[in-house]
C-alpha cells in the first residue's frame, strides 16, 4: 500500500476532514487496511485569500512554503501528494517544480468529474474561495468544454463564511450563506454545483436540495484511495 503525503493545515479542520473522508473512502476490516500518511500540518502557510484578493503590499507568497512542504514530505517517504484545499492550487506548478512526485489536483479531478456529470450547454455552479474565481482557476479546466461556469455574485459574504468557518465552526450564519449562494446558483440555471472549498466541505449539507452536488474533497479522497490500494498509479499531475 502507497504512503500519500498531505500538505495540511489549510485548514487544520479541513485537513481533519479529509483524513475522515478518506477514512470511509477505504473499506477496511482491520487498521491495516487503512492508507499510510504522512501529513505536514502546517497552518503557518501564509493566506492564501490576502495573497491574491487583499493586494496587501508585501503580502507574503505561499508558493515557497508550499514547495518546501513537498520536499520534506518527499524526504519522508510520501510516494504522492494531496493537499485538501482548492485556493492552494493556485500554486499546484510550483509545488510540482519541487518533487518528481505525483501530485493530486484537486481542481482538475472535480472537473472531470463534473463534466462525466453534465452535458455541453449546462451551467455549472462554483461555491468557493473568490480567490478561486478572480484567477479562474477552474475556468481554465472547464476550457472549451462547452459549459458555462457561474459564481456567487456577492465575494463578500464568501470569504465571510470561509473566515467564519476558520474562526467558529459549523454556525448557523455560515450555513446560511452557504444555501443563500447555492440557492441562488440555482436560480440562475446551475443544476450541478461543486462545492470547491475546504471549509465549505464541513457544511456541504447547507445547499439548495434541487441541485446535484460534488464536493471536491469527496473527489480527491476517492483519488488517493484508488491510487494508494491499486497497484496502477496516476500520471504525474493528475
Amino acid at each position: 500500500m502507497r504512503k500519500i503525503g498531505v500538505l495540511g493545515g489549510m485548514g487544520p479542520e479541513a485537513t481533519i476532514l479529509f483524513q475522515q473522508r478518506l477514512l470511509k473512502a477505504v473499506r477496511a476490516q482491520d487498521d491495516q487496511d487503512h492508507i499510510p500518511l504522512l501529513i505536514d500540518m502546517n497552518p503557518q502557510v501564509p493566506s492564501r485569500l490576502a495573497y491574491v484578493l487583499d493586494q496587501t503590499v508585501g503580502a507574503p507568497d505561499p508558493g515557497p512554503v508550499l514547495g518546501d512542504m513537498a520536499k520534506r514530505l518527499d524526504r519522508w517517504g510520501a510516494e504522492a501528494l494531496a493537499m485538501p484545499c482548492n485556493t492552494a492550487h493556485l500554486f499546484a506548478e510550483v509545488i510540482q517544480r519541487k518533487t518528481a512526485l505525483p501530485f493530486f489536483n484537486m481542481v482538475k479531478l472535480s472537473v472531470e468529474t463534473a463534466l462525466a456529470k453534465s452535458k455541453a450547454g449546462d451551467v455549472i455552479g462554483i461555491l468557493a474561495s473568490p480567490a478561486l474565481r478572480k484567477t479562474q482557476l477552474f475556468e481554465r479546466y472547464f476550457q472549451a468544454s462547452e459549459r458555462t461556469v457561474i459564481w456567487p455574485e456577492d465575494d463578500t459574504k464568501m470569504v465571510q463564511a470561509i473566515r467564519k468557518i476558520k474562526t467558529s465552526g459549523d454556525t448557523a450564519e455560515a450555513r446560511s450563506i452557504l444555501l443563500d449562494a447555492s440557492s441562488e446558483l440555482t436560480r440562475r440555471g446551475a443544476n450541478l454545483q461543486l462545492v470547491a472549498c475546504s471549509e465549505f466541505s464541513m457544511i456541504q449539507t447547507s445547499h439548495d436540495p434541487s441541485a446535484a452536488m460534488i464536493d471536491t474533497l469527496d473527489v480527491l479522497a476517492e483519488a488517493v484511495a484508488r491510487f494508494a490500494l491499486e497497484a496502477r498509479g496516476p500520471q504525474r499531475g493528475v
